[in-house]
């Protein structure tokens, strides 16, 4: 009887699943790769689609198309309710279990709210496409039912936006709101001036997108104010509801659009896993990225945390790359009998924009802002982006965007919320 070759079960379609599935392209093993969507998503220009730059399908990837030639693979649209280390098995929402003999778990990472989930409705975050939809709908409902609002104190209230968290989401989120109101919405409405809309960004430490250089960082807040974003530091948030934030000490901020940015927190199957975790909920993993006392499972991406020369590796998409390219590598090893090498993140630089021709980046050392650093930053992004048609739809979308600022996914479904309803207070 034919032996069955090793069955490896990689769980996470993101950018550390899809890497780890197709390191295994020819090896004797059979893969199975689960997720809970149909595709690969790439989540850096996720806010572009909902900020209505995009649409969705500029930005993700039928994962079965992704690995339609790679024979040893399979794919299942499943979620994953648990896993059994000791019996290697993997238990499927709704009935169903697969057994393994090697696992990855690339399951990313989800919102957090430090304790206070109930804000989640009135400030969605930013982690999926759905998410990035409902933000949109939001954004262009607010200038809808400015224009039907006759009172001017109300109509303020609904062309007020904050986005909480200085990160590089949240300031991408913030820099594009303010370049819709004052270009891509000017002379649309009659009733109010679209360029009248206050965009606030607020930032519980001293400084936005502190992990780069200070200047770097000061240059970034010049940047948005340029926009004419209006940036808060020092303002924890203390509380959210339908009608603004809360800021504790620094006042309230009155808005009916806020968006979240301000936190994540690892998938909730970090605790079906053995072994330590880190506050945020990641898992502490062996230097070659496998679980400790558990060779045969291995994590990668948002999902764990290791440290690299004194400092943890970052949780950004070259990271999640590179650590599913190694988990690849190192099941390779295992099956041939070698010990495999440790994981060696590459830093090849970091970037974030803020809005048309200005960003910052850290390349080979350099520090680069303004255009030059956004030129950068968007053959990076099309670089990365999965399958040789959205790279060429990405482009040509960015270029008449540049050239004409329409941005023309901006489209809303769905009936429009009537006063006094949920989806009318949530904002």
């Amino acid at each position: 009887m034919q032996q069955q070759p090793p069955r490896v079960v990689v769980i996470g379609g993101g950018f550390a699943g899809l890497e780890a599935v197709r390191g295994l392209a020819d090896a004797a093993v059979r893969v199975t790769l689960v997720d809970r969507a149909n595709h690969h998503l790439f989540q850096p220009l996720l806010y572009q689609v909902a900020t209505a730059g995009m649409a969705a399908p500029s930005i993700a990837m039928p994962l079965r198309r992704l690995l339609r030639r790679q024979r040893n693979a399979e794919v299942l649209m499943a979620e994953v309710a648990g896993i059994d280390a000791d019996a290697r098995r993997v238990t499927l929402a709704g009935g169903g279990s697969l057994d393994y003999d090697h696992l990855v778990v690339a399951a990313g990472a989800a919102h957090a709210y430090f304790g206070n989930d109930h804000w989640a409705r009135y400030a969605p975050g930013l982690k999926t496409l759905d998410d990035a939809l409902a933000i949109r709908r939001r954004i262009l409902l607010a200038f809808e039912c400015a224009e039907r609002e006759h009172d001017a104190a109300a109509r303020a209230h609904w062309l007020h936006f904050v986005v909480i968290g200085g990160g590089a989401t949240g300031v991408e989120l913030a820099g594009t709101l303010a370049e819709i109101a004052r270009h891509t919405l000017a002379h649309e409405f009659r009733h109010f001036d679209a360029g009248s809309a206050r965009v606030v960004l607020v930032e519980a430490g001293p400084r936005i997108l502190a992990g780069y250089p200070e200047p770097l960082s000061d240059a970034a807040r010049r940047q948005l104010e340029s926009l004419g974003v209006e940036v808060r530091l020092d303002s924890p948030v203390t509380d959210v509801d339908a009608q603004g934030v809360a800021l504790g000490e620094s006042g309230r901020i009155d808005a009916r659009t806020i968006l979240w940015a301000a936190g994540v927190a690892a998938s909730p199957l970090g605790s079906c896993l053995p072994g330590g975790r880190d506050r945020a909920g990641r898992v502490r993993v062996e230097p070659d990225l496998s679980l400790p006392g558990h060779p045969e499972i291995s994590v990668a991406g948002d999902l764990a945390t290791l440290e690299q020369d004194g400092e943890p590796v970052p949780g950004v998409a070259a990271a999640a790359k590179q650590m599913g390219a190694h988990v690849a590598r190192a099941i390779r090893a295992r099956l041939e009998g070698r010990a495999p090498p440790p994981f060696r993140y590459r830093d090849y630089g970091s970037m974030a924009t803020i809005g048309r021709g200005r960003a910052i980046a850290v390349i080979a050392g350099r520090r680069l802002t303004g255009a030059l650093a956004w030129w950068v930053w968007l053959f990076a992004h099309v670089l990365f982006l999965a399958g040789f048609r959205n790279r060429i739809v990405v482009l040509v979308d960015w270029a008449w965007a540049y050239v004409s600022w329409r941005r023309n996914a901006r489209i809303i479904l769905g009936a429009a919320p009537r006063a006094g309803t949920d989806e009318a207070d949530a904002g």
